[in-house]
Formats: C-alpha cells, sequence, structure tokens
C-alpha cells in the first residue's frame, strides 16, 4: 500500500539524515562509501528497483576515471551509488529538494550555479583535486533530466577536470524497464514535476529495472573536451538503441 510504503521512505530518510549527523563526521572515507552504498541500495529496494549492471569489468578501475551517463530520474545517483559511491556534481536546485538534498550534499555532491563562471572555476579546481586524491566524481552531461527515449546535447566544460586530472571518462547509459523490457513510464522526471510528485509515481508503481549499461573506457589524454563530450554522447545513444541524434556538444 502506497502510504506504508511512503512510510518506509521516510523512515529510511530520518535514518540516513541522523547517519550523516553522528557518523560522517569520524568515519573513515571507507566506512562512508559503504554507508552511502548500503543506504542507497535499500532505498532502491524500498522504490522497488532492481539494479542490472551490463558489460562490467572491475569496479575497482572506476577509482581512476570521471563517471559520466545520461540522466532521466533522481534515482539515477542512487542507482550508481549503490555500486560504486561517488562525489557527484548536480544543478543547485537539487540542494532544494526535501531532504534529499541535504543528504546528497553531506554525501559529497557538488552543487553548482548555471552561468556563474566563478563558481564554474571553483568547482573545476575542486574536480581536479578531488581527482588526484583518488575520489570518483560522476556527472550527468546534460545538465539536466531527458524523456526516456531522448538524449540532450552534452555540456563539454567539466570534461576538462579529467584532461587535467589525467584520468579517462568513463561512461554509462542509464534506462529504466518494466516488466515487459519496455521503458518503464513511472521514472520519467522532466517539466514541472516536482520531486515529492514523482517518488509518489516510482512508490505506486512496481518492479522497476534499472539497467546500467557499462561502455568502454574513453582516453582523455591531449584530448579536446567538445570531442570527449561529443563521443561520450555517441557511446550512450549507440547503448540505449537511440535514433542518431545532433552529436554537438555544448560549452
Amino acid at each position: 500500500m502506497l502510504p506504508w510504503r511512503l512510510l518506509r521512505v521516510m523512515l529510511h530518510l530520518v535514518i540516513g539524515l541522523a547517519t550523516c549527523a553522528l557518523f560522517f563526521s569520524w568515519a573513515s572515507p571507507v566506512r562512508r562509501e559503504r554507508s552511502i552504498q548500503r543506504w542507497s541500495k535499500q532505498l532502491l529496494g524500498i522504490c522497488d528497483v532492481r539494479v542490472e549492471l551490463k558489460n562490467a569489468v572491475a569496479l575497482s578501475v572506476l577509482n581512476h576515471a570521471m563517471i559520466v551517463a545520461n540522466h532521466v530520474s533522481w534515482l539515477d545517483i542512487f542507482v550508481i551509488n549503490s555500486l560504486q559511491p561517488c562525489r557527484f556534481v548536480a544543478k543547485s536546485s537539487v540542494r532544494n529538494w526535501p531532504l534529499i538534498g541535504w543528504l546528497s550534499a553531506q554525501a559529497g555532491t557538488v552543487y553548482i550555479a548555471r552561468g556563474n563562471r566563478a563558481d564554474l572555476r571553483r568547482l573545476y579546481e575542486d574536480l581536479i583535486g578531488s581527482m588526484h586524491a583518488g575520489e570518483r566524481i560522476a556527472f550527468f552531461p546534460e545538465g539536466t533530466t531527458a524523456g526516456q527515449g531522448n538524449l540532450l546535447p552534452f555540456h563539454a566544460n567539466l570534461f576538462e577536470a579529467a584532461i587535467e586530472a589525467k584520468v579517462p571518462i568513463q561512461p554509462y547509459a542509464l534506462r529504466y524497464l518494466d516488466a515487459a523490457g519496455a521503458y518503464h513510464a513511472a521514472v520519467d522526471f522532466v517539466g514541472e514535476m516536482s520531486f515529492t510528485a514523482s517518488m509518489i509515481v516510482i512508490l505506486k508503481s512496481r518492479k522497476i529495472t534499472a539497467e546500467l549499461i557499462m561502455l568502454p573506457a574513453i582516453d582523455s589524454a591531449g584530448a579536446h573536451r567538445r570531442d570527449l563530450a561529443s563521443t561520450a554522447r555517441e557511446s550512450v545513444a549507440q547503448a540505449l538503441g537511440l535514433q542518431e541524434q545532433d552529436q554537438e556538444a555544448t560549452a
């Protein structure tokens, strides 16, 4: 029943808040990552989302790569974190989502104000430092969510950080399927839909499979950020079986 599932989500969010407040301040990075991974798996379980990883190699290689993926839903962060916790880059509006925004910040998410060049430069230097320190960085180069079956142009700016940090790009293709293997109608998070409304739609549905397809890594050495963005987008589009679209990268 929906009320019971909503109560479970709320209780899980409270546990997450308590964990961040009481545990993260003294826990080691490894223990924090394990906690994030476990909490993400449990949240997906409450939402009846099963993660299926395809074309996987040893996930340890992701310690030395910048992870990029297409962006469908707020679920995306937790799907990836359930396999390999990362520091995500997200638009500043996510910080205002009820509870999830604060929890994501405590888990290491970095928020960026679009169009703020000073903020972008600060973020760029922070990402390079994080990758030099061995942290995993992930972002959604579309910059916003797109309905399944669509792929927006990839913004190229943040790919420059991978070039500077001398790490490859690790693209993922992400889609959510129903029991018949079709795109799951409950997952799209586009337009004016609020986080709360999206959560309710997902909790009303059943049996969502999050298919995460690991694609060949892209070497960043000597590359231009626009070329990296275009190559990553083309790889994701092919994996999702989308018709060829405008591949131009922006910024």
